[in-house]
């Protein structure tokens, strides 16, 4: 998820091997964090709006990220139906994100019928990868915290949390411990790039961080929180940081495509919310499988 994988030929100020102004980072991700366990901990449908409006934004970014290379999606059916998947993932489950998935995908090839035949192979190919991309993925979260049961419970009910919120913080608290970890040992030891043509500053020390971070933190969850086994904890660690790592990497190639270095300039240290999302998107459905049929069944 780190915002300096893709470069451009704009100067950039130098931060140095942090590759990020670290003060900023820091301070927009405790404001976030707070932001997701105030809703989280105390009010489950609040959460979900924030996932919506989160989705939506990320939709926004990609619009504009594609439009450096004359694609344009059309944002509106892309958002409508975005936010329409992950309220029925959320109260229906997923029989109904399936169908809501491709209606989406539908609606938005009628929409841009509108607009004639030039383009439109490419802006609908897009759009809709844009749909499975960013709302589809962030759906898995609905699906994650209706495990919890009655969506019109708090999320801490008699001084305990329920399933859906416990899993919550595990997919939340496990990618960030992959962030963290490849961040660490990458500024610390990072010397043999993994993908130098994708995403220069990322290197296998940060690899290893990123699997001893995440392997710990997944062990520590579902044994502590979740009351699973170990090794469920282990498998969920190794899934974690295969899949954040793989988003991050998707997410870069995708900048360098497009010619752009960050989605937006919306979070301060960071860059935009797809460059927060990529790593969470990517880890929030096979974690959910783990959690679904492992610990919660």
């Amino acid at each position: 998820m780190t915002s300096t994988d893709a470069g451009s030929p704009a100067p950039q100020k130098d931060h140095g091997r942090a590759g990020r102004d670290l003060p900023a980072a820091i301070t927009s991700a405790v404001v976030l964090l707070a932001l997701i366990a105030g809703t989280l901990l105390f009010y489950k449908s609040l959460f979900m709006v924030l996932v919506a409006a989160a989705l939506v934004v990320a939709v926004w970014e990609l619009h504009r990220g594609l439009a450096a290379r004359d694609i344009d999606i059309p944002e509106q059916p892309v958002m409508v139906g975005g936010v329409v998947m992950v309220a029925v993932a959320y109260f229906w489950g997923a029989p109904a994100l399936v169908t809501a998935t491709a209606v989406t995908g539908l609606v938005i090839m009628l929409w841009l019928l509108r607009r004639g035949v030039d383009g439109f192979v490419k802006n609908s190919t897009a759009a809709v990868f844009t749909v499975i991309y960013v709302p589809f993925l962030g759906s898995f979260v609905g699906l994650m915290l209706a495990e919890g049961g009655d969506w019109k419970a708090r999320g801490i009910v008699d001084g305990t949390l329920d399933e859906g919120v416990k899993g919550i913080l595990t997919f939340v608290l496990v990618t960030i411990a992959s962030d963290i970890g490849g961040y660490i040992a990458g500024v610390l030891f990072g010397k043999h790039p993994m993908a130098p043509v994708i995403s220069p500053k990322k290197s296998w020390e940060g690899f290893a961080g990123s699997l001893v971070f995440c392997v710990g933190t997944g062990v520590a969850l579902v044994v502590w929180l979740l009351d699973g086994d170990w090794w469920v904890g282990v498998l969920l660690g190794l899934i974690a940081v295969v899949m954040a790592t793989l988003g991050d990497l998707v997410e870069s190639v995708m900048k360098r495509d497009l010619g752009i270095k960050d989605m937006s300039h919306i979070i301060p240290g960071h860059g935009g919310l797809m460059d927060r999302l990529d790593s969470l998107l990517a880890t929030i459905a096979p974690i959910w499988l783990l959690l679904h049929y492992l610990v919660f069944t």
